[in-house]
């Protein structure tokens, strides 16, 4: 097999094919272009190599979403280590229970995290050195004895590096899944994944170019936001547009007008909370296209959004296990409510409980996916990955229809079905209606037990601004537009809903709340 290194494809072919001076990264202000990028990589591999790091070797990193995230990955991937970024939005004894289970040494942490990392290193007895990003004392005072620390501004060692003899099938990033369905898995990926993304998704779907600039309120850290922000802007010579921050509406709307973005990347729930936050139309003159991922877009928030930015929404389904987006609306085909078609160069398929395909339109099965860029399963959890990943195939775990015209609407995950009545009753349906209402931003869908111990569906409710919605008139605006058995049967107003650090709803938590009030 020939070789391949994606981090080599993603930045050095720029610089060997003239485009070295395109600018690769703009963060707070500040320009990075790829010659200037090819440098930090070199960097990191040096230091990397400097601290032992041998092909194979996973470097954990919590690190925010700036310039050195790139360097940090890109340079592992390039010298054939495996980078494995986690979510910043963890405590530190999660982050270190992680790092514990990928067995990385060696953990890149920018000084913003410092707090992170006493809880982290307990939890992570193996990690012998920590790579510091900014203030190199305030992370030297957090460590423990055993633990060396080495700065990265005094790293000085920008000689060119080797670029590993990796292959498209050689391990190339982990990446933990979310955790909606509890304690998150190493998903496994490969160089190939990389660049088949851009093949596919990023080529087919948004035609991306050069001059395209790429702002995502998904982080570096997961799937959506790491093909957003890094992967595809790279892959054509473009312009990332990196926030540190964590994304607010006001925040991002400022970004968007002084970053001029030509592609927007958000979750669902970020688009009703900008929504919420009326800015001016103008504010998104810049933008080609919005791109929706991580929970179902509502219809109803679809044609608004579409509406307020003047160009298309692309709402699609991604997963942590296929790297990006595999179904989607498309620049020319929008359908308010569906997830769109199937991407070119990936094939679905949805089967019933008995694992035979369903071929009749617009009936409910599992959905089952098979593309270039499906992870080769996860990090020692053998059982797991036989039950995801089977004969190329991938399990999602989502419940589809698929209309006759090829449409696929998303009816919830297979554990988030309902069966209210002895009928089942999709959560994605029930939240569609509801957030129709005016007084509602947000809502989140669970099954429930009545007074009598019976399932019944339970909608959690998170108002709009200046909204205060009451829960009887809002099950009488279901009852209204939905059949009586798929109405909620119990409204709770909510100030906020828990969410993975890609925008999902953890609707197990909501779930355990319902269990918890009637637990003795």
């Amino acid at each position: 097999m020939p070789t391949f290194n994606a981090a080599e494809w993603l930045v050095d072919r720029h610089v060997r094919e003239g485009r070295g001076g395109r600018v690769a990264i703009r963060c707070r202000g500040d320009a990075t272009t790829y010659t200037e990028l090819q440098i930090d990589v070199w960097r990191a591999q040096n230091l990397l190599a400097d601290l032992g790091a041998a092909p194979g070797d996973r470097v954990a990193m919590v690190v925010p979403d700036d310039a050195t995230f790139p360097a940090i990955f890109l340079g592992a991937q390039r010298s054939g280590l495996v980078p494995v970024p986690l979510s910043t939005m963890l405590r530190g004894h999660a982050l270190g229970e992680i790092v514990a289970d990928s067995g990385a040494r060696i953990v890149a942490v920018s000084d913003v995290f410092a707090s992170t990392l006493p809880d982290l290193l307990a939890a992570a007895p193996g990690v012998t050195d920590v790579i510091a990003l900014g203030r190199d004392a305030t992370i030297r005072s957090a460590v423990t004895n055993r633990t060396r620390v080495h700065d990265w501004a005094s790293a000085v060692d920008v000689s060119e590096a080797v670029v590993a003899a990796t292959t498209a099938d050689s391990p190339a990033l982990w990446l933990y899944s979310s955790g909606t369905t509890g304690t998150p898995k190493g998903v496994m990926h490969v160089h190939g994944s990389v660049k088949a993304t851009v093949d596919t998704y990023a080529g087919n779907v948004l035609g991306i170019t050069q001059d395209d600039r790429f702002l995502s309120v998904a982080k570096l850290f997961f799937a959506y936001g790491l093909g957003n922000s890094m992967t595809f802007p790279f892959a054509v010579g473009a312009t990332a547009i990196l926030n540190p921050d964590p994304p607010t509406p006001a925040a991002m709307i400022e970004l968007i007008e002084d970053e001029q973005p030509t592609l927007f990347f958000s979750s669902p729930g970020f688009c009703a909370a900008l929504l919420d936050a009326k800015p001016a139309p103008a504010a998104f003159d810049s933008v080609r296209a919005t791109v929706t991922a991580g929970e179902s877009l509502p219809a109803n928030v679809h044609k608004r959004f579409s509406a307020l930015a003047g160009t298309p929404v692309l709402d699609g389904i991604g997963s942590t296990e296929l790297l990006h987006i595999f179904i989607s609306n498309t620049l020319e085909r929008q359908t308010a409510g569906s997830s769109g078609e199937v991407v070119p160069g990936y094939v679905a398929e949805l089967r019933d409980d008995d694992n035979n395909v369903v071929v009749a339109p617009d009936t409910p099965g599992y959905l089952h996916v098979q593309g270039p860029s499906a992870a080769v399963g996860y990090w020692q959890q053998d059982e797991a990955t036989a039950n995801a990943f089977r004969n190329d195939w991938v399990r999602t775990g989502d419940v589809y229809t698929r209309s006759v015209d090829d449409t696929w609407t998303f009816l919830g995950r297979n554990t988030d079905m309902i069966k209210a009545g002895g009928i089942w009753v999709s959560p994605a349906e029930v939240e569609n209606v509801l957030i129709e209402h005016e007084s509602v931003l947000e809502a989140a869908v669970v099954g429930g037990r009545d007074e009598q111990g019976l399932e019944q569906t339970v909608a959690f409710v998170l108002p709009a601004s200046g909204e205060a919605p009451a829960a009887d008139e809002l099950i009488q605006h279901c009852r209204d537009r939905m059949a009586a058995f798929k109405r909620p049967g119990r409204v709770i107003v909510v100030d906020e809903l828990p969410k993975t650090a890609t925008g999902k709803i953890k609707r197990f938590e909501l779930r355990e709340s319902l269990d918890n009030e009637v637990a003795p």
